[in-house]
């Protein structure tokens, strides 16, 4: 899949998500829960099956305030990198 993210290594992840099998919307709270325990600029790589969250996950992002570093969409999974706002 052709992405409009750089590409963010594993070596900059923080924190890894695994919520393969999990279905809309557990992916989403899941996420929102790690990020909330993670201290700023950390970056949480969430694993995902469920197709929806290709919408859902940006969305969270952009309702934190988070950043969306990455998403790549392989065949039966999505991958997303989202760092932790730094809130002044």
């Amino acid at each position: 899949m052709t992405s409009q993210y750089a590409k963010v290594t594993d070596e900059r992840v923080d924190v890894e998500l695994d919520c393969s099998g999990v279905l809309c919307p557990l992916p989403v709270y899941r996420a929102s829960l790690a990020l909330g325990q993670m201290s700023p600029g950390h970056v949480l790589k969430l694993i995902t099956t469920d197709p929806g969250a290709l919408e859902d996950i940006p969305a969270l992002a952009r309702q934190t305030g988070n950043v969306l570093l990455g998403v790549e969409r392989e065949e039966t999974r999505q991958l997303f990198w989202i760092e932790k706002a730094v809130r002044p």
